[in-house]
């Protein structure tokens, strides 16, 4: 009987640490996920980044529902960050949870940014929670809310 409960021990240990393995695997990558849509902005190209997001993503900006992330980056992001001659984020922290198959997230931010059209700046406090979930073996963005003040 011992010996049963020592395997059973030693089953439910290796078990709980591959979960605990593959929790850390997934915060890892919902980061990734995250910090590869942040670095989009700042460069001011949003090549690729369909791909973060889910086909039926929802995205909510400063009290407003855009749609989907695909509509969102037609109708507003886009046009705007065209008219951008930079967008720097600083003091960014983000606080993650994954509880499979969703991750929560939310990240707080500064942003500037300045303006082609005549170098004016605009400086923001900014937060987000995002709600991200697995599909496929990767993490895509399903839903985020941000919503920015100034300082």
């Amino acid at each position: 009987m011992k010996r049963l409960n020592l395997l059973l021990l030693l089953c439910f240990l290796t078990l709980h640490t591959t979960a605990q393995q593959a929790s850390k695997d997934d915060l890892v990558l919902v980061i990734n996920t995250l910090e590869s849509y942040k670095k989009a902005i700042e460069k001011l190209d949003t090549t690729g980044t369909g791909k973060l997001f889910a086909s039926k993503s929802v995205v909510i900006e400063s009290g407003k529902i855009e749609g989907r992330y695909q509509d969102y980056l037609a109708h507003h992001l886009g046009p705007e960050l065209g008219d951008f001659k930079s967008f720097t984020f600083s003091d960014y922290k983000a606080d993650v949870t994954v509880d499979l198959p969703y991750a929560f997230a939310t990240e707080t931010y500064k942003y500037t940014i300045v303006l082609k059209k005549d170098n004016s700046v605009i400086e923001r406090k900014g937060v987000a929670t995002t709600i991200l979930k697995k599909e496929n073996g990767s993490w895509k963005i399903w839903q985020t809310h941000t919503s920015a003040r100034k300082p």
